[in-house]
């Protein structure tokens, strides 16, 4: 008779092979366990009801699913034996599971990450565009530069004074970049956004 129980569900292997896909090939369980993470809190986010929805309707957010990733599909094809036989990807299937159970996260809170191209594209990397802040120095695991971008915002306020008008310049806010580091794990470095930034730039913080 077949253990019901063992049987892999359309919704875990998705999310396992795309946490084992974006990993590097190490196969770190702290960094599928952070990756994991990731996509189901993006997933709800955004309002879906499974990986597969997700994964099929935001392409861009993780390209392992369009882009031919031979880790990714390697695991969608495996057989269940084989899955079991195999370190790496046993690793993410245990990363689904806690991810979709809301287990501990390595991520501690992400809602973004990058692998080794914010090193090498450094000079044209998005994230590097608007700011990057390490929250901690082990996080920097591509020993790369933490980048500012200030952006303030002024009120500017009409004033009459002995029938002079002049221009009164207040600054409401600044912040400096838009990512925090959350953690670091393999190969894989994990961001949020920066609290001031979605303060007052009235963002959601998985956009």
């Amino acid at each position: 008779m077949t253990d019901k129980k063992a049987t892999l569900d359309a919704q875990t292997r998705r999310l396992a092979a795309m946490a084992y896909g974006e990993a590097s090939p190490d196969n770190d369980a702290d960094e599928m366990f952070g990756l994991a993470s990731v996509l189901v809190r993006q997933r709800d986010a955004r309002g879906y009801s499974d990986i597969g929805t997700f994964a099929l309707s935001e392409r861009s957010f993780s390209f392992v699913v369009s882009d031919g990733n031979l880790r990714y599909a390697r695991l969608m094809t495996a057989t269940e034996a084989q899955i079991n036989k195999d370190e790496g990807m046993k690793t993410a299937i245990d990363a689904a599971r806690n991810a979709l159970t809301y287990g501990k996260d390595k991520s501690n809170g992400a809602y973004f990450w990058d692998g080794a191209d914010i090193k090498s594209h450094y000079s044209t990397h998005p994230k590097v565009a608007v700011g990057i802040k390490f929250t901690d120095p082990s996080y920097n695991i591509y020993d790369i530069k933490e980048s500012t971008k200030l952006v303030i915002k002024y009120k500017f306020t009409k004033k009459k004074v002995a029938r002079k008008i002049t221009i009164e310049k207040t600054e409401l806010y600044r912040y400096d970049h838009v990512y925090n580091s959350t953690a670091a794990h393999g190969g894989t470095i994990f961001w949020k956004f920066n609290p001031d930034y979605v303060k007052f730039s009235h963002s959601k913080e998985y956009l």
